[in-house]
């Protein structure tokens, strides 16, 4: 069963195409991943996803709901969250201020509070530091509080975009466990990285795109198994 399904896609910038028919499904409780290089429309496609950018043509169904024209606000409210590259944190909040903006979509105090101790225990390290500004904290704790408040809206689906990005390599391998934690959770997940190994090493799924269109799909293990998939299309 799939919780998000694309069709036929096509989106872009100042009236300049950048995804020209995408095509993609997230199955209910997998990570799928999405790979290419910089300027291909990767976060075009999340963007897009959310809400964030209009769609051309082509739909968007988020468990069996037609979402394409639905406001990015209400599309958080159906269970559909993106923790953006570059983090986007307010760093003069602190750490537990930043996790309940997260939860700005929640009327129910009780859920927030459970929201709240579900990503303490993914990250002790924040509810260590909850009392702490979000701008002084590293590269990695910000990326980690970065997808904790992500989690807050308490979602279905969960896009990252590139997580491990400015992160130093000691915390990458926690991060990458972590999103796995996540998906155990019960949470999908689609995930665009740079970081092409670690990426399809936890992929149930993964697609790659090149100028603004799929070229190549398939389980990440079969991918990352591949010579020449590896070379054509991923750089490796």
């Amino acid at each position: 069963m799939s919780v998000l399904k694309i069709t036929d896609l096509r989106a872009g910038y100042h009236r300049v195409s950048a995804l020209h028919g995408i095509d993609l499904q997230v199955a209910s409780g997998s990570i799928t991943a999405l790979l290419g290089g910089n300027g291909n429309g990767k976060s075009t496609v999340l963007r897009t996803i959310a809400g964030l950018n209009r769609a051309e043509t082509g739909t968007i169904k988020f468990e069996s709901n037609d979402i394409t024209r639905l406001p990015a606000h209400r599309r958080v409210g159906l269970g559909l969250a993106l923790v953006p590259e570059g983090r986007r944190l307010f760093v003069r909040l602190t750490v537990e201020r930043n996790l309940r903006l997260g939860a700005f979509s929640q009327r129910d105090t009780r859920q927030t509070e459970a929201s709240l101790a579900m990503v303490y225990d993914l990250f002790p390290v924040l509810k260590e530091r909850r009392e702490q500004l979000a701008g002084t904290l590293s590269g990695g704790e910000q990326q980690m509080l970065a997808i904790c408040r992500g989690l807050m809206a308490r979602p279905k689906l969960l896009m990252l975009d590139e997580p491990s990005w400015g992160v130093a390599p000691k915390l990458v391998t926690r991060i990458f466990d972590t999103i796995g934690a996540i998906r155990d959770r019960g949470v999908s997940i689609l995930l665009v990285e740079q970081n092409v190994q670690r990426a399809l090493g936890i992929a149930d799924y993964a697609y790659v795109i090149q100028t603004g269109r799929i070229v190549l799909e398939g389980k990440g293990s079969e991918l990352l198994g591949n010579d020449e998939i590896k070379k054509a299309y991923l750089g490796l």
